[in-house]
């Protein structure tokens, strides 16, 4: 029964003490963060693409 209590209390708490977001703010902070991380795994992609290609032509030399 605890944890079905606690489950309960959770619920009762996310609906009445947390403070939310307007749903206009929350959608402009989900697509500044996808652009972000768009971002973030193109830099990763070229960071990566060049390692592999100088890595690539150290060991042609051996």
């Amino acid at each position: 029964m605890k944890v079905i209590n606690y489950i309960k209390d959770s619920f009762v708490e996310l609906q009445t003490k947390m403070t939310w977001l307007p749903w206009a703010e929350a959608q402009k902070s989900t697509v500044v963060v996808a652009i972000f991380t768009i971002i973030f795994a193109l830099a990763v992609f070229f960071v990566d693409k060049g390692f592999q290609s100088i890595l690539g032509e150290l060991f042609k030399w051996f």
